[in-house]
């Protein structure tokens, strides 16, 4: 029996969720007023965030596993902002605090201002639904 290759890995995660942490910036942005589809976005990007944290480890694991432990560290601080900013984004959109929101949107977005979607993208709408996801997280 051959080796099992895993083509999802955490890299591909984290360039996914990412992206799509950008897009939900870009339409958060967008937003007048806050309303349902404001706190569907905020929760979106929080719980990526809260994701992309969780790829951290599992990327550095082969790195550590062969003793490449000052890259695994400068990669573990590198992405030590998502966990951070993922629970400061959580407690402002849980107490509706939208001048929190947009700060942290915007520490968020300055972050990954790097990112670019590609022009077709075809990650559609991803957002709905994630304000309850948040608070059932409770």
């Amino acid at each position: 029996m051959g080796r099992v290759i895993n083509l999802q890995g955490a890299g591909k995660d984290r360039k996914r969720l990412t992206r799509e942490v950008v897009l939900a910036l870009q339409e958060l942005v967008r937003q007048i007023e806050p309303d349902a589809k404001t706190r569907d976005l905020a929760a979106f990007i929080s719980i990526n965030l809260e994701a992309i944290s969780q790829t951290i480890d599992l990327s550095v694991a082969a790195w550590e596993k062969r003793g490449y432990w000052v890259k695994a560290d400068r990669f573990r601080l590198e992405w030590a902002w998502t966990e951070r900013l993922a629970r400061i984004l959580k407690e402002a959109v849980l107490a509706d605090n939208w001048p929190g929101v947009a700060v942290t949107a915007a520490q968020v977005g300055e972050k990954l201002s790097q990112v670019r979607l590609p022009e077709r993208h075809k990650l559609g709408t991803p957002w709905v639904g994630s304000w309850e996801k948040l608070k059932n997280k409770n």
